[in-house]
């Protein structure tokens, strides 16, 4: 799975705090992908050498089939837990809060791709497509980069266990919400279009498209005029 490193500083605002991993990242994402494309389309261009152009429609569907996932976006998020335990009847009480460093990677099934979610227009030299829905991995947390606060005379290490369990899995909740609020789905959305029109393009070009027009949007979206 293509990573996305480049981090800016981190939100210093309440709840988790959030770094995005995305020009750099999609750059070493989008490179190799490029790279494999323009290849493929010079190869096929030089063997078959049609006197006319074929569907662009099968051209760009080339660019999707070697590929089932792709990372588009990266969120570094930092959620702050807590979790009680109680126990010998509340005599003996415990109380750990956590902050677990935490990454949600935002992909795209591209083996849902098809000729249904593509339409060329000739006369404006256009490629409208069409997205499947991001989808968000399970948080990867980074439990070796945590960092805890324990408050309790005595902590059993069965009172341990219960306190670790409960906070992993809160911070796998709470980076959950916070990567699906809006601000960075449209942003992640942003990085996946700009993926898909760079990725698209090359192949059409290289195929004696010229100078195209890739349109990109998401289910939902409007079809753009």
């Amino acid at each position: 799975m293509d990573d996305h490193r480049l981090t800016e500083a981190p939100s210093r605002t309440a709840g988790p705090a959030v770094s995005l991993a995305r020009s750099g990242g999609l750059v070493r994402a989008s490179l190799p992908w490029l790279l494999f494309i323009a290849t493929l389309g010079v190869l096929g261009w030089h063997v078959f050498k049609p006197e006319k152009l074929g569907d662009p429609l099968a051209t760009s569907l080339v660019a999707f089939e070697k590929q089932n996932r792709l990372t588009v976006f990266s969120a570094e998020l930092a959620p702050v837990v807590a979790s009680d335990d109680s126990r010998y009847f509340g005599m003996l009480k415990t109380r750990q809060v956590a902050v677990i460093p935490a990454r949600v990677d935002f992909t795209m099934d591209l083996s849902a791709m098809n000729r249904d979610r593509l339409k060329w227009d000739q006369d404006k030299r256009r490629l409208d497509v069409l997205l499947p829905p991001l989808q968000l991995s399970r948080p990867n947390l980074d439990e070796a980069r945590a960092q805890y606060l324990r408050e309790g005379v005595f902590i059993t290490r069965e009172a341990q266990d219960k306190l670790n369990r409960n906070t992993t899995q809160l911070a796998e909740q709470q980076a959950m919400r916070a990567a699906a609020n809006p601000v960075l789905m449209q942003l992640a959305r942003s990085a996946a279009k700009d993926a898909i029109r760079q990725n698209l393009a090359i192949p059409l070009q290289v195929a004696g498209y010229g100078d195209v027009t890739v349109e990109v949007r998401f289910e939902g979206e409007p079809v753009p005029q």
